[in-house]
């Protein structure tokens, strides 16, 4: 059985009295250890399909199955239970808190497993140094570069350890050289076994992916392409 399944999923928003249809009756399958790019124009649902997908965001219809669970069948409780344990996003914006070091941040995703500090801390020390930010724990997001920032945000998607990543725009706002160095370190998180699902505007990062999808109109266009 896929890791993420999707049947008939729609998407419809209302705004003074009109509909707009963000995604319409899309089927996906999405396996263990796959890495996964959503393409398409602005406008064409990739961004819906993520929040959905991230249990951010309930379908007007069809339904979304990860790994056996259909997380809209769950209570309000339960659904952020699932997140914390099945989920790490990573957002173009970085997302970090600015008066928290490197490692503070990381750590931020553990205060609310009972671990100790300690534990907490080594735990987020580890995936720092696995995202080659060994030397920079103890810096605050504006003593980094956008790209460090992008690591730090990337381990604190990692270090709860959760089955699949979601990645939207993440090399959105770097040059060239940073999101090159950026998409080489998803490739080798892949490589390692993580399912990641990254929503791309650029062609150039499909090329780390296994698949890419494309969207239009809320639609999967056409076959998708698998290396």
């Amino acid at each position: 059985m896929s890791l993420i399944e999707i049947k008939g999923l729609s998407k419809t928003y209302e705004s003074g009295g009109e509909s707009t249809a963000a995604l319409a009756e899309v089927d996906l399958h999405i396996d263990r250890g796959e890495f996964v790019s959503v393409m398409g124009p602005s406008g064409s649902g990739k961004s819906t399909l993520l929040t959905i997908l991230g249990g951010l965001n309930h379908p007007s219809q069809g339904e979304v199955v990860v790994d056996g669970i259909p997380i809209y069948r769950l209570s309000i409780e339960r659904l952020a239970d699932f997140r914390r344990e099945y989920l790490g996003f990573i957002f173009q914006s970085f997302q970090l808190i600015p008066y928290l070091t490197a490692i503070e941040n990381v750590m931020l995703p553990l205060s609310i497993t009972g671990r100790s500090n300690r534990e907490q801390e080594t735990m987020a020390g580890e995936i720092l140094e696995r995202v080659g930010l060994k030397a920079r724990v103890k810096r605050l997001p504006d003593q980094l570069s956008g790209g460090e920032q992008e690591r730090v945000a990337i381990a604190r998607a990692l270090v709860n350890d959760p089955p699949i990543l979601l990645a939207d725009e993440p090399t959105g706002n770097l040059d060239t050289k940073t999101g090159k160095e950026i998409m080489d370190l998803f490739k080798k998180i892949n490589h390692e076994g993580q399912t990641i699902i990254m929503v791309t505007h650029n062609p150039e990062n499909t090329a780390y992916s296994t698949r890419t999808i494309f969207l239009k109109d809320g639609r999967v266009n056409g076959d998708s392409l698998k290396k």
